[in-house]
């Protein structure tokens, strides 16, 4: 057994496949942990996850997400101490709607496999980022 001990660094380490920074956090084998930011007003490309599923919580900012998965679509207003859950094959797509950047602590399981995991979807709103 090992242990991982890491601090939020200053700059991103990816930019993920919506757009949106990466921090990347520490990691299991069964599930990771990063940082997600989003600039003030920007909009996230549209995305969904082959296999990966991922819980995010707010800690920053104001915006909305939309998820779509089969008929189910909404469009969550989001704020500092909301969680919510991106089931795999699900549509999404985020936007900041504040003067500060909207950030969010994500994990996924399983840990983020690589870039053939995203593929980009058809969104609600125009992607800026």
């Amino acid at each position: 057994m090992s242990f991982a001990t890491k601090q939020l660094g200053t700059f991103p380490d990816a930019i993920a496949p919506d757009g949106s920074e990466v921090r990347v956090l520490c990691s299991t084998s069964r599930g990771s942990l990063a940082h997600f930011t989003l600039p003030p007003h920007a909009v996230s490309r549209a995305m969904a996850h082959h296999t990966v599923e991922e819980v995010w919580y707010f800690v920053s900012g104001r915006g909305q997400m939309w998820r779509r998965s089969h008929q189910h679509e909404e469009i969550v207003d989001l704020e500092p101490g909301l969680a919510i859950t991106i089931p795999p094959e699900t549509c999404f797509q985020f936007r900041s709607v504040s003067p500060e950047p909207l950030t969010a602590v994500g994990t996924t399981m399983p840990p983020w496999p690589g870039e053939s995991e995203a593929f980009a979807v058809e969104g609600i709103w125009a992607p800026t980022v």
